[in-house]
């Protein structure tokens, strides 16, 4: 349980316990590895060790058929924080459930590799995507996108039986696809969807910079996407953010009717099986928790001044923060020439949203 000098230090590229550098990704997989040494001393973690190397090849740009990462929130440490809670995560369920109820190693091999790449369809394909600026144009399609990229990658590392599991999956992880539509027919495989959405959210939330990160980086994400300004035919948008600080405003109604939902419920509580490697504490839900009294305040008080962290962004772009921005300023302005943007039903004209 982080006491409070400990949250005041937590550094911002360093995950809930400030144990673990997860913008690193030798770091990362070290962590993980160790976890899953523990859990299954007699089997191979080969896989995991390919895919650590593959994400970093990839990510950073050094693949022949993919541009590295270029979202500044779902960038390198996001999917690495987002790792290393979900091995956390299956280190407590394997200890905490019956044998017959176990992942086992495969299983939870497949978990972490999922994890690794649950946001791969972010990432643009070199020759299939040409005519795209930026991997948050795939927003609304980057779930699937992702589980087509892990169909084609697990059979490099020896997990091609898995294609059909993780392709579901990781839909866990998004709202793409009704979660009721899955058809998994192993409770352990639903077992690992539970612990990949959970991982996810809890990852993101519990950062550090979650609140900053949100405004500046996930605004123009959505922006870009085609969710802050959603478009309706040729003349007509409805704008669900008009800013970053609008966004932040709707992200404490997200947090209390749909992110908790789906932990406690959706999820059945999978969360609840990190305390055991705390001794009944969850560091995660502390910070999450932190997060958002603090958001309520500023909401409440209206010091938005005050959320002042600049966290540098991990991505293959140099400065990829200001890069999307801007690109986010010329959809908005492009918009605004090509229609009348107005709220859908609120009876009054919008005003041109803002980056900040």
């Amino acid at each position: 349980m982080p006491t409070d000098d400990a949250i005041q230090e937590r550094r911002s590229e360093y995950d809930v316990t400030n144990t673990v550098n997860v913008s690193s990704p030798v770091a990362v997989r070290d962590e993980v590895t160790n976890l899953l040494g523990r859990l299954y001393p007699r089997d191979s973690l080969d896989p995991i060790w390919l895919a650590f190397h593959d994400f970093e090849r990839l990510f950073s740009g050094h693949d022949a058929d993919y541009h590295g990462v270029d979202t500044a929130y779902h960038d390198i440490q996001h999917s690495l924080d987002m790792t290393l809670a979900l091995a956390r995560l299956v280190s407590g369920y394997e200890q905490s459930v019956e044998a017959s109820d176990r992942l086992g190693a495969e299983r939870a091999t497949l978990a972490v590799v999922a994890s690794l790449f649950h946001d791969a369809g972010y990432l643009r394909h070199r020759s299939l995507d040409k005519g795209k600026i930026n991997g948050a144009e795939f927003t609304l399609r980057h779930v699937t996108r992702s589980a087509q990229f892990l169909a084609e990658y697990l059979p490099k590392v020896g997990l091609e039986r898995w294609c059909d599991v993780a392709q579901q999956i990781v839909h866990f992880t998004g709202y793409e696809v009704s979660l009721e539509r899955l058809e998994l027919d192993n409770p352990r495989d639903s077992a690992v969807g539970h612990l990949l959405g959970t991982a996810d959210l809890m990852a993101q939330m519990a950062d550090r910079c979650y609140l900053e990160k949100c405004r500046d980086r996930l605004f123009p994400e959505f922006v870009l996407g085609g969710i802050a300004i959603e478009e309706h035919g040729e003349s007509e948008c409805t704008i669900q953010y008009g800013s970053g600080r609008d966004l932040l405003v709707k992200t404490l109604d997200f947090y209390q009717n749909s992110a908790r939902e789906r932990l406690d419920h959706t999820f059945g509580g999978a969360y609840r099986y990190i305390e055991v490697l705390y001794r009944g504490s969850n560091p995660y839900v502390v910070f999450i928790q932190k997060n958002m009294t603090y958001l309520s305040d500023l909401i409440a008080k209206g010091n938005w001044d005050q959320l002042r962290r600049k966290p540098e962004c991990f991505t293959a772009q140099a400065d990829a923060q200001t890069h999307i921005t801007r690109l986010a300023i010329q959809r908005i302005k492009q918009l605004a020439r090509q229609r009348k943007i107005r709220l859908r039903g609120g009876g009054g004209e919008a005003p041109l949203p803002a980056t900040t």
